[in-house]
């Protein structure tokens, strides 16, 4: 089949004005993590069957697709076609003509999640401790508590003694039982940067009187430091909002300009067959899996905001965000529009009836065609994380050359 092609510079100018487009990497993702344009989003080839449909939810918006020379634009082509896709095109020349018209191109992935973090904590200063002060304060039995924002499997196979898992979203929520009194010091971590970066920002923001520091690179940061790490830990922090939690949040969501929807409202928004809209539960799985509403995808709100490129590859798409208790939803929403996202939150519908049952999670792709992250397991070696650090160090001149960003930050 024959398919209409767009140049680089057609792509830069709709991303520019904002416009809905979903620009797709067809390679695997072992390969899209050796160089992308910042706002690409990864489907191999062979996996648009599995995961079209979920990811790309309104079959008339706008796709490009693009290989680096592999062949690969045609089949995929054939593949959305058969889905019933209806509006897609080629970038003109593929990742080389990318190259060649002098725009930038981003290794890793989440890459663009990962650069709004470092220009949080530039803007910001979001404050931080390295892990040799880190060790020191636990070595002194200071008045500190250690909070693990990674996902729980994560957290599971390696973290920092004495540390609480309480991932991303779940902070602002429960950060009054973990750390109850104000005179204790908060240290955010992660395995690396971007997410103990917006974790401990979270907390600023919303006004926690705790003294609250990140973990200046994380799991990474404590192994190159020669810290030892623990394993097979399973403490969870439970529910206990800070005072004025509840409030604090819906004032930073206001402030990134989020908006506020009753159900009928929704109902409103979701008739708008013009515009892509992605619906997200922000729970963990198990409140998901107790009762959701119908049509939400569940995606904890930390790694919604860690993985907006996986979630929602359409940029300029809209975003709707559900929570029983707010809180969560707030928060998430407040990073995703300082994304340029236009972003949603729904009030109340929870009482109406419930789906039941465990989230739809799509396969996972062949091990041979993963990118293998510097920050998880434990067999990265040390130059491989020293390498991703030097890269992080350097996303915040990247994004100012790349300059398609549209990012604010509160």
């Amino acid at each position: 089949m024959n398919l209409l092609t767009i140049t680089p510079s057609q792509v830069r100018s709709r991303l520019l004005l904002r416009e809905e487009m979903a620009l797709l990497d067809l390679r695997h993702e072992a390969a899209y993590a050796t160089g992308h344009p910042l706002f690409a989003a990864n489907m191999a080839v062979g996996r648009i069957a599995l995961e079209a449909e979920i990811r790309l939810p309104r079959k008339d918006a706008p796709i490009v697709v693009y290989d680096d020379g592999e062949g690969l634009v045609a089949e995929a082509a054939r593949h959305f076609a058969a889905l019933g896709y209806s509006d897609i095109r080629e970038l003109d020349g593929g990742l080389e003509a990318w190259r060649n018209a002098g725009f930038e191109i981003f290794i890793d992935v989440n890459s663009y999640a990962k650069a709004f973090g470092e220009l949080v904590e530039s803007r910001r200063h979001t404050p931080s401790l390295s892990a040799e002060e880190v060790a020191g304060l636990l070595s002194n039995k200071a008045d500190i508590r250690i909070l693990d924002v990674r996902r729980p499997d994560e957290y599971t196979t390696m973290n920092i003694p004495g540390s609480v898992s309480v991932p991303g979203a779940e902070l602002v929520l429960r950060a009054g039982h973990v750390a109850p009194d104000s005179a204790t010091t908060i240290v955010v971590n992660c395995a690396g940067r971007t997410r103990s970066i917006i974790g401990a920002q979270s907390l600023i923001n919303a006004g926690v009187a705790n003294k609250v520091v990140a973990l200046r690179n994380g799991t990474m940061g404590w192994t190159l430091a020669n810290q030892t790490l623990e394993h097979r830990a399973d403490r969870r922090g439970g529910i206990g909002q800070f005072e004025g939690a509840r409030d604090q949040a819906r004032e930073v969501a206001y402030r990134a300009g989020v908006r506020h929807l009753n159900p009928h409202e929704t109902a409103v928004l979701e008739a708008d067959k013009t515009r892509t809209l992605y619906r997200f539960d922000v729970r963990p799985v198990e409140d998901y899996a107790a009762g959701h509403l119908k049509g939400f995808r569940h995606y904890p709100g930390g790694q919604l905001v860690q993985e907006i490129d996986m979630a929602a590859p359409v940029r300029g798409a809209r975003i709707l965000l559900t929570d029983d208790r707010g809180v969560r939803a707030d928060m998430t929403a407040s990073w995703l529009a300082q994304m340029a996202f236009e972003v949603y939150v729904i009030e109340g519908g929870y009482d109406d009836a419930l789906e039941i049952g465990p989230p739809q999670i799509l396969p996972k792709p062949d091990p041979s065609h993963r990118y293998r992250r510097p920050y998880e397991g434990t067999e990265a070696s040390r130059d491989a994380m020293q390498a991703y650090f030097d890269w992080e160090y350097g996303l915040v001149e990247q994004l100012r050359r790349d300059g398609t960003h549209g990012f604010f930050v509160i």
